[in-house]
């Protein structure tokens, strides 16, 4: 993870010096706070990275000697397709609408649908054809 804490360092420091010159040529606070925050994220991603980089063994990519075969095995759970998302996007899409339209009924609705549907995609993979 070294060089990925590199790669955002470079970034919050180049970020860093274009903020002041920006604001120097256009005197505009919206974007240059908006580079500041910019860099202000790109740092705490660097010290995230750089700090855990530091307390965990290094993987095979960020060593000299390291070979493709070291980074073989197992890389995790990729769950299959799942229709959840879709029904949790419905139930927001219901809660804006009726939000929008100051339909305080459809918004209780979305909710209640919303409240089962997020159940229905948080407990996916304990029941049924896919539970561990």
């Amino acid at each position: 993870m070294k060089a990925e804490a590199w790669v955002f360092g470079i970034t919050a420091l180049f970020v860093g010096v274009v903020s002041p010159a920006y604001w120097f040529l256009t005197e505009d606070p919206t974007g240059t706070s908006a580079l500041v925050m910019t860099t202000l994220l790109f740092g705490m991603v660097t010290l995230y990275l750089g700090f855990h980089a530091s307390r965990m063994d290094p993987r095979p990519e960020d060593r000299k000697e390291g070979e493709i075969a070291d980074g073989a095995g197992e890389l995790g759970f990729f769950p299959p397709y799942s229709w959840w998302p879709l029904w949790c996007a419905l139930a927001l899409g219901v809660i804006v609408y009726g939000t929008a339209l100051a339909a305080w009924w459809l918004v209780f609705i979305g909710f209640t649908v919303g409240a089962v549907v997020l159940c229905g995609f948080i407990f996916e993979y304990y029941r049924g054809e896919h539970a561990h």
